[in-house]
């Protein structure tokens, strides 16, 4: 029987290969505090990977058997709006059910509220699973992580009632965007009105683009401050659909994600209750908020990738002509390796990112608790400096890529992969909004470029070059290391010309050239612990590295200043 985790070793080794993971089980445990509590908590280190494998086989198997074979009736039957609720599509409550009997929801809540206290880079493997198997229910169920805004910033009361329901397998969503504010988030204006008499706050307006906008528990930007027109004006609230006041007016028709509702959401008088501080809405909650959404599309997107792959290699070794199978084409098979090299770059870059963000979120829920010292305030600074440079290259290669993969596997079917028969028109249809929501790939550069230019990733670099690799992969480090000094090259020639403007044109050029150099270290880095998994995906995709490396130092190196015009005639 399939199994997605089993059937994949290279998750299992992301998950397990890093010595970061001794450093992330150690802080999610806390010294191992719950064994005396709960019978499934971890006694040591074995006990605790012992037990993610064990809930990601299970995950397997699900996304392998169920969520899988239920994803074109999903696709092609689809929610539907009635009465002002939605009706997700018959096989989508299978799935829910599946996945909440499994006990696969509050992944990475805390133990006492019924979650599983695993750290987000396992939880980030199970989304990777269920966005291979479905993209559509992957947007469903992952969701279940804006629960960590609500931990973070919320009171104890509020964690005490709203997490155990999360944990039982209620679902979030975030309630963002308005039909004038898409990624200008300043611009939001539902109106969030405190009465007095009755000790709490109403929500008025319309929020529309809310993936699984009927659901259970919201989290909403609104307007609490009055006369105010910028983030600072902007506050986070809690909704809870019990209370009522929010209809659903419609579902977008959508080209992909088809098992996935969009809606838009109408407010009237709907009771909330703020989560957090007032004024910090935007300029703290929804970027923790974006960070984790941001680092679920990559794992969404390395999902698409996986599955693009199966599906390319499947059908080249069983498709033949002029007498042989087509996988044994040149044309077919460059297509095919070129599919899993991104893929098992870009995944690397994922679980390198999910590892960072582990260590430092361990870090801030001990300093709920006790004071950090000051090692550990080092490193919670050096943590949050990292993930928040890696989320936006994890994000915005990962959607590129799935958008790529999803394209070449198309091609690889011919016109077979015209037709609605075959899952991969279902994936390429899927992976086009990953490059869109939750931050354009053009919003991923902006946040990025920062970190180009002060430096982060030129230091991850120099330290991912000190590391060995295999004697047979000199040759290989060298060839990477040469792409690392024109991505340092090229930044030196931006920071020179002293032009914001030009910056700016060259940002996306940078962005890319920074990501492969990542990734190229990354690979040669786990080509040499695992060889058998990865050798042929790191020379693959070092050669795609090097065209890529050449095309944007060759652009930046090539247009000045006085150039730019003829881009903004275009």
């Amino acid at each position: 029987m399939a199994n997605f985790y089993t059937d994949h070793p290279e998750i299992k080794f992301n998950l397990e290969s890093s010595p970061l993971m001794q450093r992330i089980v150690e802080l999610k445990e806390n010294g191992y505090a719950d064994k005396d509590s709960f019978d499934y908590a971890p006694e040591d280190y074995a006990d605790a990977i012992d037990s993610y494998n064990r809930v990601l086989e299970v995950a397997g198997d699900i996304t392998a058997n169920t969520i899988f074979p239920n994803s074109e009736d999903v696709d092609a039957e689809g929610p539907h709006c009635e009465d002002g609720r939605v009706r997700y599509a018959s096989k989508t409550y299978e799935n829910l059910e599946a996945t909440r009997k499994a006990g696969l929801n509050g992944v990475t809540m805390p133990r006492r509220f019924g979650g599983l206290n695993f750290p987000i880079t396992a939880y980030t493997a199970i989304n990777e699973m269920i966005a291979s198997a479905d993209a559509g229910f992957e947007n469903i169920w992952s969701l279940q992580d804006c629960i960590e805004t609500l931990y973070e910033f919320g009171d104890e009361d509020q964690r005490s009632r709203f997490i155990p329901r999360v944990c039982a397998g209620e679902t979030m969503s975030m309630d963002l965007t308005e039909p004038d504010a898409g990624s200008d988030l300043q611009r939001v204006m539902l109106k969030a009105t405190y009465s007095e008499a009755d000790k709490c706050w109403y929500l008025n307006g319309v929020k529309r683009f809310i993936t699984n906008g009927d659901s259970d528990i919201h989290l909403v930007l609104a307007r609490s401050e009055e006369g105010t027109h910028d983030g600072r004006g902007l506050s986070m609230f809690i909704y809870d659909k019990r209370d009522g006041g929010v209809n659903v007016r419609r579902i977008e028709n959508k080209l992909g994600i088809h098992g996935s509702p969009t809606c838009e959401l109408v407010y009237k008088n709907a009771k909330a209750e703020l989560c957090g501080r007032r004024k910090f809405g935007l300029i703290k909650y929804v970027m923790a908020l974006m960070n984790g959404a941001r680092l679920g599309i990559a794992a969404q997107s390395v999902g698409i990738s996986q599955m693009a792959y199966n599906e390319a290699l499947a059908y080249a070794k069983d498709r033949k002509q002029f007498g042989q199978a087509i996988v044994n084409f040149p044309a077919v098979y460059e297509m095919i390796s070129n599919i899993k090299a991104r893929l098992d770059a870009g995944r690397a870059l994922l679980y390198q990112t999910a590892r960072y963000v582990d260590i430092y979120k361990g870090l801030e829920d001990i300093e709920r608790t006790r004071k950090l010292t000051d090692e550990e305030k080092a490193e919670l600074k050096l943590y949050q400096k990292l993930a928040s440079a890696c989320t936006p290259l994890a994000k915005g290669m990962n959607s590129e890529y799935a958008n790529l993969n999803a394209y070449d596997s198309i091609q690889v079917h011919g016109g077979s992969g015209y037709m609605l028969e075959y899952a991969c028109q279902r994936l390429y249809r899927d992976a086009r909004i990953t490059s869109i929501y939750e931050g354009t790939t053009q919003l991923q550069t902006v946040a990025a470029l920062p970190h180009i230019t002060t430096g982060t990733y030129s230091q991850m670099l120099e330290e991912l070059e000190a590391g060995e690799v295999a004697a047979e992969y000199e040759s290989l480090k060298a060839r990477a290391k040469a792409m690392d000094a024109k991505f340092n090259e090229a930044i030196e020639t931006v920071k020179a010309a002293n032009n914001n403007e030009f910056t700016d044109l060259c940002s996306r050029h940078l962005y890319e050239l920074a990501a492969n150099c990542v990734m190229s270290q990354l690979l040669l880095r786990d080509a040499t612990k695992a060889p058998e998994l990865f050798e042929k995906s790191m020379k693959v995709y070092l050669n795609i590295a090097e065209a890529e490396v050449a095309k944007h130092y060759n652009f930046v190196k090539s247009v000045n200043v006085e150039a730019m015009e003829s881009y903004r005639k275009a």
